[in-house]
């Protein structure tokens, strides 16, 4: 990060008013106060609450040395100028940290703790937080059950680790300074994927599997991106209900997938459309009115999945038993009974159906 002089102390005015920030210079010190040569704005004195306060900063200062306060007021009893340290170093840091977010500069900064939500770091003396929605995609965890212990103990790996990060928001009256290390890398990727278009065909390597689908990284032909890492989501990994995508995939594996979606610098793939649709000449097969056999696979509280062929599952609604309870109490799962074909909707890849209640002899 650069060490510049920010714009505050910049333009700081001759003249001082409450609230702006005075450069001076360490004359003296005693047991609860601090004295400053202000030239020819007189003397300023840091005391009382405001000497306790930036104790830690006044240890390391010596007679000569420059600083830079903030006016609190112009004259208080005893003539001097009363200032505060802390509340200048602490408006210098959010102005160097604005500066940062204006010009988009990339810096380096060191973890020091997690939370449920991202990673913790300090600039500047002040606390930043890092998203993990904000985390580059080699650095994003997945874990495939998405269970938040878990994700918290891949993010606890980080802890004293130096990442480059961009500043992605602040809130100086709210204390609040969001990092993002993803943001270094997008400018590139969003020129990269301009080479591709929906509907286009490549080839790549499974990098990671979470309980939500696939990520899959392939080539990004231009220099600074190795790679373009996209995601296959569990429906689109087949056409069977999958319930596992690590069943389906695995790391490392290399796949071609056709990009269905490209937005918000986000890539969306699938496996599923490059297989044959069994859906397609369904009618030819099963038409409306037809009972088949079928296998309950899920049940719901909308209603239960039925296998009817190796990749056709059809839904029979809750509506069809009235509640979840009688559903439950008709139907279990692994089980195979009759059903009829009450529509079918192959372009909505959709088959409905209801249960043919077994005739009393």
């Amino acid at each position: 990060m650069k060490q510049e002089t920010n714009q505050t102390t910049k333009n700081m005015s001759s003249q001082l008013s409450i609230g702006s920030i005075a450069e001076g210079t360490v004359v003296g010190r005693d047991r609860s106060s601090l004295f400053v040569d202000l030239e020819n704005n007189g003397n300023g004195i840091i005391y009382g609450r405001e000497f306790y306060t930036a104790k830690n900063i006044i240890k390391s200062l010596k007679t000569g040395d420059k600083v830079y306060a903030k006016v609190v007021d112009l004259e208080n009893g005893e003539g001097y100028v009363e200032l505060s340290l802390q509340e200048a170093t602490k408006q210098i840091s959010w102005d160097k940290i604005r500066e940062l977010k204006n010009s988009g500069e990339l810096f380096k900064v060191k973890i020091t703790g997690v939370n449920k939500g991202g990673l913790l770091a300090s600039i500047e003396g002040l606390a930043a937080f890092l998203p993990v929605s904000q985390l580059s995609p080699e650095h994003y965890p997945r874990v495939a059950d998405a269970d938040k212990q878990k994700i918290l103990k891949e993010l606890q790996k980080f802890v004293g680790q130096t990442l480059e990060v961009k500043v992605l928001d602040l809130l100086a009256e709210e204390n609040k300074l969001i990092l993002s290390e993803k943001a270094k890398s997008e400018e590139k990727t969003k020129e990269t994927l301009k080479k591709y278009n929906k509907g286009d065909i490549v080839e790549g390597k499974i990098s990671g599997v979470a309980d939500f689908g696939a990520f899959i990284k392939f080539p990004a032909f231009i220099e600074g991106v190795p790679q373009i890492e996209g995601l296959i989501h569990i429906s689109e990994l087949d056409w069977q209900l999958i319930e596992n995508p690590a069943n389906v995939v695995k790391i490392d594996e290399v796949v071609k997938a056709q990009i269905i979606e490209i937005k918000n610098n986000q890539v969306f793939l699938s496996l599923k459309s490059l297989k044959e649709s069994p859906w397609k000449d369904i009618e030819k097969k099963f038409k409306k009115g037809d009972v088949i056999k079928g296998k309950v696979t899920k049940l719901n509280p909308f209603g239960a999945f039925i296998q009817i062929d190796d990749k056709i599952q059809g839904l029979c609604h809750i509506s069809e038993f009235g509640n979840q309870k009688k559903m439950e109490e008709n139907l279990e799962v692994g089980k195979k009974y009759d059903f009829q074909i009450s529509s079918i909707e192959p372009k909505e890849y959709r088959m409905s159906l209801k249960l043919v209640e077994k005739k009393e002899k």
